[in-house]
């Protein structure tokens, strides 16, 4: 199957799409702040630099975009038809490396939370999303992934 638009366009739509700064990151980080947390941005001291990191709880946070970071069963995460080997072997990079930073942040003591995209799509979303990594930031649980693969915030 080929491409539906020319290889000039596909170039520039592709170079839009951003690794900081996302929407689903901005809302969330907004949601933390108003709830009195304090962070780093992509810090280039912490191992994979996280979206978030919270030094006083020593925890790291990543916003997951569902097509990119390949969230199972998620229905954004679909695969082009076009140059199949191509994304197939983006996508196993991609897998392979969260892993590989989840491991090493997990061995260097750090408490890992990944939040999808899927749910911080909306408002209601965001805030229940913000108030599921509150709690969690406070526990002394060590890992959290919070998004189903149909988009609720259940942890």
């Amino acid at each position: 199957m080929t491409d539906i638009v020319d290889q000039q366009t596909r170039s520039r739509m592709m170079s839009r799409i951003r690794g900081k700064n996302t929407k689903p990151e901005l809302a969330l980080r907004r949601a933390l702040h108003a709830r009195g947390f304090r962070f780093r941005l992509h810090s280039k001291k912490v191992y994979g630099r996280p979206d978030l990191v919270l030094p006083k709880y020593r925890a790291a946070v990543f916003v997951h975009g569902c097509f990119w970071h390949r969230h199972e069963g998620c229905r954004f995460a679909t695969t082009p038809s076009t140059r199949e080997e191509f994304w197939r072997k983006k996508f196993q990079a991609n897998v392979a490396r969260d892993e590989a930073v989840r491991e090493k942040l997990l061995e260097d003591c750090w408490r890992l939370a990944t939040v999808w995209e899927c749910t911080l799509r909306k408002p209601d979303q965001v805030m229940a999303t913000a108030d599921l990594l509150s709690a969690w930031l406070r526990s002394n649980e060590l890992q959290l992934q919070i998004g189903d693969k149909d988009g609720s915030t259940n942890p």
